[in-house]
């Protein structure tokens, strides 16, 4: 088995053809690691949460890390790290427009809203919404690849 760096083109593609990441995030130097669904839009990861211990960390520091992973047969696999950084899409007119781009693009799996909690209503109401929807904006991109260097299965 031999493991490459992936290119930036590689990477994107990854991200682009996969939907669970795990975020990484940390408050107080103390790190915190949870599942995500997300949607990749342009330079933009985007994603939802109900209110909790992830939203606060997110708010305090918005500086995020993200792993990606797709494994295959015989000792194939892809992994792609993305530092990027959040922004909370607030359940206000200025937001609306890309809040429900966010949902568009994240409703496309009937199971999307998963790990986030509750499914929103069509409408939520705008003065008492708790479905935080927010973005990731990629700052760079990191990924290496394994694969068997005979082509074959491993003994």
């Amino acid at each position: 088995m031999f493991i490459r760096e992936m290119s930036k083109n590689d990477c994107i593609a990854l991200i682009a053809e996969q939907r669970l990441a795990r975020l990484a995030c940390a408050k107080d130097n103390i790190p915190y690691v949870i599942p995500i669904y997300y949607a990749l839009h342009g330079n933009r990861l985007y994603a939802f949460s109900m209110p909790g211990k992830k939203i606060e960390i997110l708010r305090s520091n918005p500086r995020v890390c993200l792993q990606i992973d797709r494994y295959g047969d015989n000792h194939h696999w892809m992994s792609v790290v993305v530092d990027a950084n959040f922004t909370e899409l607030p359940d206000d007119e200025a937001s609306r427009p890309e809040r429900m781009q966010a949902w568009s693009l994240l409703a496309q799996h009937f199971d999307w809203w998963e790990p986030g909690a509750l499914s929103p209503t069509q409408e939520p109401p705008r003065s008492s919404s708790t479905h935080i929807f927010f973005a990731l904006d990629i700052i760079d991109v990191s990924g290496v690849e394994a694969e068997n260097d005979d082509g074959g299965p491993e003994a």
